[in-house]
């Protein structure tokens, strides 16, 4: 059966192809762009005994998704990476370019019918895995930091930071001390960080499965990319999802949805005490945020002063013994 991408290749030397215009209107009977699942992308880590296998990256294109409009682009030839871990093994992973599809997304959809945490994942292979995600800028390094410094001395932790050409993040947290700088990775994404914790997971996955068998993680952190408010983490990838906004970008930004805001486990507005400054009202958001999460929790906070915090920690500490069956210390 031919791929995906082959398909679209093929679709593109057809004369007069309506695939061939990069942008064209979608009716209703338009079939959605089928989305390669991320197992299918992940490449899976070897013992150095086994033999390391390896995709075969080529020229490819993917496919954006909206209510009306769709349009692919494509991307170079994209290698793959791989080395030996600390720990002996073999470790592999995509560089940013990955080949990849895009999900249409045509709903912000609805927290109580978000995606549930992977019910049959072994946290001996990697250990749980909360996802800090939101738009640029929101406060998402801030939080990583709080969060390693009130976790660090009662957990193992370890950490994965994305950007997008640059280390930046990865390298605010080794300065300030958040953990050890060998618990720490910083990844670059590329040009689609949204892809690398939704569509094409593997860029992040075999940093995170390298530091949990290194340091027999308890909680491992990673931080997406700054992204709009369509990008939310996969299942294959988090096990609990925090989605981060702030008042700056107005007090409008929950109710302008997308599926971080309505189907993160955890909602954080962040930067409050910014609000008199920007006319934000709280009172605003608050309604908007639950109304658009239908009930789902979130938490108002100052998290470069410690507002909130602790009760983001609880959060976490709370899916953490669901999940694993442990209790907190």
């Amino acid at each position: 059966m031919p791929t995906v991408t082959a398909i679209a290749l093929e679709s593109l030397l057809e004369p007069g192809s309506s695939a061939s215009h990069h942008h064209r209107r979608h009716s209703s009977s338009d079939p959605s762009p089928a989305s390669p699942s991320p197992k299918e992308h992940h490449l899976r880590r070897h013992s150095t005994t086994g033999a390391s296998t390896s995709e075969e990256h080529h020229h490819h294109h993917h496919h954006h998704g909206g209510d009306d409009y769709g349009h692919h682009h494509h991307h170079d030839s994209a290698a793959a990476t791989s080395w030996v871990g600390a720990d002996g093994r073999v470790y592999h992973s995509h560089d940013g370019l990955a080949p990849h599809s895009h999900e249409p997304i045509y709903s912000p959809g609805f927290f109580s019918k978000r995606a549930p945490p992977l019910l049959a994942r072994d946290f001996r292979e990697r250990a749980f895995t909360v996802g800090i995600g939101g738009p640029v800028g929101t406060g998402k390094t801030a939080l990583m930091l709080a969060l390693c410094q009130l976790l660090r001395d009662k957990y193992s932790l370890a950490a994965v930071t994305n950007d997008i050409f640059t280390k930046e993040d990865g390298e605010f947290l080794i300065k300030h001390g958040a953990l050890p700088e060998e618990r720490i990775r910083a990844v670059e994404t590329g040009g689609c960080p949204h892809a690398a914790i939704r569509e094409d997971i593997s860029i992040n996955l075999g940093p995170l499965e390298e530091l949990s068998n290194l340091y027999k993680a308890d909680i491992l952190l990673c931080e997406s990319g700054g992204d709009n408010l369509a990008a939310n983490f996969s299942r294959e990838l988090a096990d609990y999802i925090i989605y981060i906004i702030d008042v700056s970008g107005g007090d409008k930004i929950p109710r302008k949805g997308g599926p971080g805001i309505t189907q993160a486990d955890l909602l954080v507005i962040n930067k409050t005490d910014l609000a008199p400054a920007v006319g934000a009202d709280l009172a605003v958001m608050e309604r908007d945020a639950l109304r658009m999460r239908d009930g789902g929790p979130f938490v108002f906070a100052q998290v470069k002063h410690g507002v909130g915090v602790p009760e983001i920690m609880d959060h976490i500490l709370q899916a953490w013994e669901v999940a694993t069956g442990k209790k907190r210390h």
